[in-house]
């Protein structure tokens, strides 16, 4: 049995959390033996873990004073090194961000990748030294190989480090759709469909998310007098902003916060399209979670969207409000239906056999 381990930040409700728990509840079926180390040991999916996976939490020194941080951090690094130094045939940091993580994973095997979510350049602006500096911080060229969720970020990371070229892959995130399409059944009281509904479901964040987006072109749809609902699923830092925002609008009656669900799927079934107004993405865990369950999608164009999405699973539009209120418009009234069935079987086969690739080299 191969012992593998994978390092994240929490098991908060997320994207990234959702794709790391969807991916590691599958291989300990494929009867790897595998750990779990978080600097949070808390999250609303720690229950769904399988209970054959065990759990580590590995907490970072924050204490202001720099001598007692970098101390106590010195010492937790000495410990489990000598605890877990290559004991493991493979090890991956999941959060990019985590430089916890990414000392975790160099040293628990030589063997061992991290995973990037995001277009991070979109993230820090186009600021190419920002971005050089964040890879850097997190050492990503001492990794074996460097995961991608999208080809896009990818090819923004090459133009930065092509030397690293042959150590970047692209690999999806895979998607329990049985557990989708169990959840979907569930039934919701909260919410009654009376109009066309559109959902968004994602952190509350406008700096990537940007919900603003969404606010304006309902604004837009009430003044032509377009019928509709907009429920948002998620919580985040910006919420209070946003709900703020929508009572100076006199937009309580099209916009509903539902706050944080661990169970979205039900709503996906209440809902006429899917909408993500996003300035960057890695590739959206939702987009698939649509796909299963047969809902279009209005999207940005973000990540790999324009060949995953645009004229089969719904429409890709630019960022401006103008284009997406179009688009909305367009969505509502002619109700878009999806063009391919998706084949998540074969996706998740190609997606995990991937995985298992990197998981079973030799070093």
């Amino acid at each position: 049995m191969r012992r593998i381990l994978f390092c994240a930040y929490s098991l908060d409700i997320g994207g990234i959390e959702t794709a790391l728990l969807t991916l590691i509840n599958e291989l300990v079926k494929k009867n790897y033996d595998i750990t779990l180390v978080l600097e949070k040991k808390r999250g609303i999916f720690l229950n769904q873990i399988d209970k054959n996976i065990k759990i580590i939490e590995y907490i970072p020194n924050n204490n202001k004073n720099i001598v007692i941080r970098k101390i106590s951090n010195f010492i937790k690094r000495i410990k489990f090194i000598l605890k877990y130094k290559n004991r493991f045939s493979f090890a991956a940091s999941f959060a990019t961000y985590s430089l916890s993580g990414s000392f975790i994973a160099r040293q628990a095997s030589k063997n061992n990748c991290i995973w990037v979510h995001s277009n991070y350049m979109s993230l820090f602006s186009n600021n190419k030294n920002k971005f050089i500096k964040f890879f850097n911080d997190i050492n990503v060229q001492k990794f074996k190989n460097i995961i991608f969720v999208s080809n896009n970020a990818k090819e923004v990371f090459i133009k930065q480090f092509s030397q690293l070229e042959k150590k970047c892959k692209v690999i999806n995130n895979i998607i329990d759709y049985e557990r989708i399409l169990k959840l979907s059944e569930e039934k919701v009281e909260d919410y009654k469909k009376s109009y066309p509904t559109i959902l968004y479901v994602g952190r509350l964040t406008e700096e990537d998310k940007k919900i603003s987006r969404i606010i304006e072109v309902a604004k837009k749809l009430v003044e032509d007098n377009i019928k509709f609902k907009v429920l948002i699923i998620g919580d985040g830092k910006d919420k209070q902003n946003y709900i703020k925002k929508v009572k100076e609008l006199k937009l309580e009656q099209n916009i509903v916060f539902l706050g944080k669900k661990k169970n979205p799927y039900p709503y996906f079934k209440k809902s006429d399209f899917l909408i993500l107004t996003s300035d960057y993405e890695g590739y959206p865990v939702v987009y698939n979670e649509a796909k299963i369950l047969n809902l279009p999608i209005l999207t940005t164009n973000v990540s790999d969207s324009k060949q995953i999405i645009e004229n089969k699973y719904g429409i890709v539009t630019t960022k401006d409000v103008e284009n997406i209120y179009a688009n909305t418009k367009k969505m509502l009234e002619e109700r878009f239906k999806l063009k391919e069935k998706f084949d998540v079987l074969k996706y998740n086969k190609e997606n995990i056999k991937l995985v298992e690739d990197i998981i079973n080299y030799i070093v």
